[in-house]
This record gives structure tokens, C-alpha cells and sequence, in this order.
């Protein structure tokens, strides 16, 4: 029995309790049979909980890149690795082979040797979604430097901040990038960051746009005549399993944002089981995850997941909406994409639109299709469902974080059965538990709390770069001896768990503690409704009322809003209960919302508190603008 594909509900159970109970024999037997080492590790794992130190396969020696590329080169070396999707569909995809991909990440990596970087020196990536940015990370890896990829959607203080907080020795960027209908000059955001950087001694220039942009003598290179004189092949460094591959930067709900430390042994075991068995990936599937490789979803599930595997991954370049709302269902035509992997944002934006859209293409293909980012409401896990997955696809609903660098719960297609809304059950070798405000374990079903997973597994972040202190108080103090994922959740009469929200986002009204989900579900079932969010705000009766933030539907604007407000009450009434109406609504254009589609709470909350007066840095949200037009409707 191979313990690196769950088979069926039996073997699900079967392997869940193996790597519960013996969690060194489960995760020693699939690190040893599904990669290749240099050198074997002396321990599976040790690790103190109180001081939040944890090590994985110790003593082994690896590198992920080449077990991304080079150890498929025999049996997949024409085989497609990377289909790249430009943003324009009247330019041609390109489809990139895994001896393609050997012979450029190499170049890679002998060009950023040339320029002076070595392991375990920060390289910083800010490049739209093209297929440099993926060589550019495995010739991180590749080589032993840490790659920090920036989202190249944040404004140069947010690129710098990040910049600095690594020390990075290189910036990677281009000329330009395009999305939808705009080109946006990164190299001018990257300019302007590079004033107050003083630690970067390189930029590497990448030809996208073709703009004319100034170049700074002795800082700046354009990259594509030193890739043009480069070797195309390169022997990967020897790296220890414990050391550094990335940063990635997770934006704190207060503070500075968090550089994420993950290293290379263990999220390389974890990101490839789970995205085989997640994502049910057989060998001629096409995969698609349309995130951005500048979040952990586009690390852990467009590149390593997926290579590690032999996989064929798309990279996307565009935008759902561009040249129309048809785009995601076209490229799933095109490329007759079997695995489909998104955000409930993108999906709850699309089910906006007419249905035709989707209708007008072949989805056939389609085997399993996954929603990623936060708690996927029932509405559009209902149209998700129906209308892209026609009621034959598993629909795996993933709950996981930056921090954990892989997915923890989620169903497995063909052998988990699926429930709206819930995230449904732990992979093998996850350990969650549900704590209350004593710190005690709930135990038994049909139960909330705060969600901690009591055991470590392989691809944990680390630490905070630099800050392990912050890492301690922050993941390991609230419930000693476990992790605190900052998320509230519901278990339901089978162990099932559904998210919550954060537990941030659970308000207490009148003594009764009222999570912001179930309500924001209830108020997104109103036709005339596209999308809310819900935060509290101090009562002098209540302790903290409700106020709601609704984006209307076209069909709702029309209306009259008094009415719409009284019909929103009354289905919260309905499908929550009559404490968890709202004491205002507010009816505004739009949610500010983070580059990955978070909605920023806090600012809503001191805009229904009254509070003016410093929303933070507003710059790296998608629509900052929304936030002063929010302010001055604010009732």
C-alpha cells in the first residue's frame, strides 16, 4: 500500500490514525519512497512546542528544485511542466517542457551566481505573473537563496518595507506588467522603493512590456543578455532540510507584517502529498490555481506542489474579468484544464454576472474544483458547484495559511463526501482541536471554539524573520503547547469543521457570541445582494451592535433601500435569529480588500466606531480610494 495516494473513505481513516499515532513512521515513509536526497535524516522530527522550535527530517540533505525538475528529466522531459497564459488571449500560451524548464532555471541560477548571490542571501521578487518569475524561484532554490516574492500589486512603501525587513542583496523585477486592461510600470514602483533600500545592490530587469524605463548605472541590469551568454545547465546546491528556502510576508491584523520563515525538508514533503491527494492529480491532468505565485497559494499550489509531482501547472497572467467575465471558463476550454483552484471572491464576483458566460464554454474537462483564501459562503459554493463544477466534481474546500504552508483541512475528491461550507475533515497528520476560553479542550461534536492544531506537521513556518519572539506570542502563547491559528470553528454531529472566520471577527452581542460568517451567509442570499461584511460597533444596551457594509447587486439599486434594509433583517432573522440583526446598514460600492482578496475589517470597524483617525497604511489594499467613500456615507 502506497501511503502517499488516500484510495477511499477506509484508507482515509486507516492512514489518518497511522499518522496520528505514528507520526514518524508515516511521515519518514513518505518522505523516503517519494523524493530524492542527497543524504538521509538521523530524526523524522523534533520539536518544543513552548519555545516554538521545530525541525523536520534533521541531518538530511535535498534540494527542492532539483526534485521540482531535474529527477523528471528522464521519464517528463517533454513533457509540459508550465503552460504559460498571457493576459492578452490573442497572444500565444506558451507551453514550457520540463527540459525547458531544467535549461532556463539553470540560466538562471548561473546568472545570479555571476552576480554575486549565495546561499542563504535574500533575493526579492517583484515580477507580474509571467514565466520568469517562476525560473527566477527555483534558481533561488536552486542555488540556496532565500526568495521573498513580493505581490507586484503592492506600492513601493510596502515593497520596501519588505525589502529592508530581509535585508534583501537583489530586487528581480521587470519593465512592466499588464493586467486586464492596464500596464502598470513596475519599474517605477520598484525606483521609488529602491530610494530608502539600502541594502540592495542589484536590480534585475526583465523585458515584459517593452516601455522605456531609466536604468541607474551600476544598480541596474537588464537581465535577458546575461541569461543569452549563461550555461544552460547547473548542479543544485546541497542544502541542509532545515535551511531557509522563503520568506513570505503575511500582513498582521496589527503591526508590521510578519516575514514568514519557511525552510525547505518538510514543505517539500508536505506541498507535494498534499497536493496530489487534494487535488486528486493524476499524470496527464492539466492544474490550474489562478492565485498569484506572491502568495503562499501560488508557492505551495502553481510551482513547488505541482512540480514536485510532474505536474502540468498553469500560470495565468490575467484577470477574471478581462476581455470579458468569460475569461476563467475560456482558458479552461482552451486547455482543457481538469483541476480548477480559486478564490470564493473571484467566484462570488463571477455568479454576478450573466450566467452565459459560463455557458458558452466546455468546463467537461473538469475533474475537481477547489476554493482557497477564506470561508466560501453557501451561495456561492452553491452556483461554484452547479454551474462550473455541474454537481459532478468534487468541490474541496481548503482551509489553510501562510503560516502552515500547506493545505490542513479539506476534503479529498472521490473520497471525502462535500457539505456546503465546511472544510470538512483533517489530511493525515493534521491534529486540530477546538479550545475554549479557559484554554480547555472541547471535546465531542457539534461544538465551536478557537482552532489550534496540537501537533506540528512538515511545512510550518518556522519563524518570523528576524522576530522569533513575535512568532512565539503570536502562534504558540494563546493556548500553550499548541497553535493558534487565530481562526474560530465549528464541529459538527460527524467531526467535520466548518471556519468560522477569524476569531477576531466574532462579536458579542448581548452576551451571545455571534460569528460574522453565518451572517454574512444569510445576508448574501438576498437577490439584490452581491457581498457584505459585518463588524460591531460599541452599544450602549448591547455591549456591541451589528453594522453591516452591503454591495448591491445592478438589480438592487434600483430599489428602495429602506425596504431592502427591512427584508436583509428579516432573512438574518430567519437563518440566524432576531439577535443578530443589524442595527445599521450601509450600502456602498465596495469592500476594502486586500491584493488577495481580504477585507481589511479593522478599517470598517474604526469607520462604524466613528474613529477617523489613522486608518494605517491604506496603500497596499486593491481600492484604496473605497475607503473615504465609505467614510463619508458612513450613517
Amino acid at each position: 500500500m502506497s501511503y502517499y495516494k488516500i484510495t477511499d473513505l477506509e484508507n482515509y481513516f486507516k492512514m489518518y490514525k497511522k499518522s496520528v499515532r505514528e507520526p514518524r513512521k508515516f511521515w519518514d515513509r513518505i518522505a523516503d519512497e517519494n523524493f530524492t536526497w542527497y543524504q538521509k535524516w538521523d530524526k523524522v522530527f523534533e520539536f518544543d512546542m513552548q519555545e516554538a522550535n521545530f525541525k523536520w527530517f534533521t541531518g538530511a540533505k535535498v534540494n527542492i528544485a532539483k526534485n521540482c525538475i531535474d529527477r523528471h528529466l528522464n521519464k517528463r522531459g517533454n513533457k509540459t511542466a508550465i503552460i504559460f497564459e498571457p493576459n492578452d488571449p490573442s497572444e500565444e500560451a506558451q507551453h514550457i517542457t520540463y527540459n525547458d524548464l531544467y535549461a532556463n532555471v539553470s540560466r538562471w541560477a548561473n546568472v545570479l551566481e555571476e552576480q554575486g548571490v549565495k546561499k542563504g542571501d535574500r533575493v526579492c521578487i517583484y515580477l507580474p505573473m509571467i514565466p520568469e518569475l517562476a525560473y527566477a524561484v527555483l534558481a533561488c532554490a536552486r542555488i540556496g537563496a532565500i526568495h521573498s516574492v513580493v505581490f507586484a500589486g503592492f506600492s513601493a512603501s510596502a515593497l520596501s518595507a519588505r525589502i529592508n525587513d530581509c535585508e534583501a542583496k537583489m530586487v528581480i523585477t521587470s519593465d512592466g506588467g499588464y493586467r486586464g486592461n492596464k500596464t502598470i510600470n513596475l519599474k517605477g514602483i520598484v525606483d521609488e522603493a529602491l530610494e530608502k533600500t539600502p541594502c540592495v545592490e542589484t536590480a534585475l530587469v526583465v523585458k515584459r512590456t517593452n516601455e522605456d524605463v531609466p536604468m541607474k548605472d551600476g544598480r541596474d541590469v537588464w537581465v535577458q543578455p546575461l541569461l543569452d551568454n549563461a550555461l544552460a545547465n547547473h548542479v543544485a546546491a546541497i542544502m541542509d532540510s532545515e535551511d531557509p528556502l522563503f520568506i513570505l510576508y503575511t500582513s498582521g491584523s496589527t503591526g508590521k507584517p510578519k516575514g514568514m520563515l519557511h525552510t525547505t525538508g518538510g514543505y517539500m514533503v508536505y506541498t507535494a502529498y498534499t497536493f496530489k491527494n487534494v487535488f486528486n492529480y493524476e499524470e496527464e491532468d492539466v492544474y490550474w490555481c489562478t492565485a498569484d505565485i506572491g502568495w503562499i497559494t501560488g508557492h505551495s499550489y502553481i510551482l513547488y506542489g505541482p512540480l514536485l509531482n510532474g505536474a502540468t501547472t498553469i500560470i495565468f497572467e490575467g484577470v477574471p474579468s478581462y476581455p470579458d467575465f468569460s475569461r476563467f471558463w475560456q482558458v479552461i476550454e482552451k486547455h482543457k484544464v481538469n483541476q480548477f483552484y480559486t478564490a470564493p471572491t473571484a467566484i462570488r464576483s463571477l455568479a454576478k454576472e450573466s450566467i452565459d458566460y459560463v455557458q458558452k464554454y466546455s468546463l467537461n474537462s473538469l475533474k475537481v474544483i477547489g476554493s482557497v483564501g477564506e470561508p466560501i459562503n453557501e451561495e456561492a459554493w452553491h452556483w461554484y458547484n452547479d454551474h462550473v463544477g455541474s454537481k459532478r466534481c468534487p468541490l474541496v474546500d481548503t482551509w489553510w495559511q501562510t503560516e502552515t504552508g500547506g493545505i490542513m483541512i479539506s476534503p479529498v475528491p472521490f473520497v471525502t463526501p462535500t457539505k456546503p461550507t465546511y472544510a470538512s475533515l483533517p489530511l493525515p497528520g493534521i491534529q486540530p482541536v477546538l479550545m475554549d476560553e479557559l484554554r480547555n479542550e472541547i471535546e465531542g461534536n457539534q461544538v465551536t471554539g478557537s482552532l489550534c492544531i496540537k501537533f506540528p506537521w512538515p511545512s510550518m513556518a518556522r519563524t518570523i524573520w528576524g522576530d522569533h519572539q513575535r512568532y512565539k506570542e503570536t502562534y504558540f502563547s494563546a493556548y500553550p503547547g499548541k497553535y493558534f491559528t487565530g481562526d474560530g470553528a465549528l464541529r459538527d454531529e460527524v467531526g467535520y469543521y466548518r471556519i468560522t472566520g477569524r476569531v477576531d471577527d466574532v462579536i458579542i452581542v448581548s452576551g451571545h457570541n455571534l460569528g460574522t460568517a453565518p451572517i454574512e451567509d444569510a445576508i448574501n442570499e438576498h437577490p439584490a445582494v452581491a457581498e457584505s461584511a459585518i463588524v460591531g460597533f460599541p452599544h450602549d444596551i448591547k455591549g456591541n451592535a451589528l453594522y453591516g457594509y452591503v454591495i448591491l447587486k445592478e438589480t438592487g439599486e434600483s430599489r428602495n433601500q429602506d425596504n431592502l434594509r427591512k427584508e436583509i433583517n428579516q432573512l438574518i432573522s430567519e437563518q440566524v435569529g432576531p439577535i443578530a440583526k443589524l442595527d445599521k446598514i450601509q450600502f456602498v460600492s465596495g469592500l476594502p480588500k486586500t491584493r488577495s482578496g481580504k477585507i481589511m475589517r479593522r478599517i470598517l470597524r474604526k469607520i462604524a466606531e466613528g474613529d477617523f483617525s489613522n486608518f494605517g497604511d491604506t496603500s497596499t489594499l486593491l481600492n484604496p480610494e473605497i475607503v473615504n467613500e465609505i467614510k463619508d456615507g458612513k450613517l
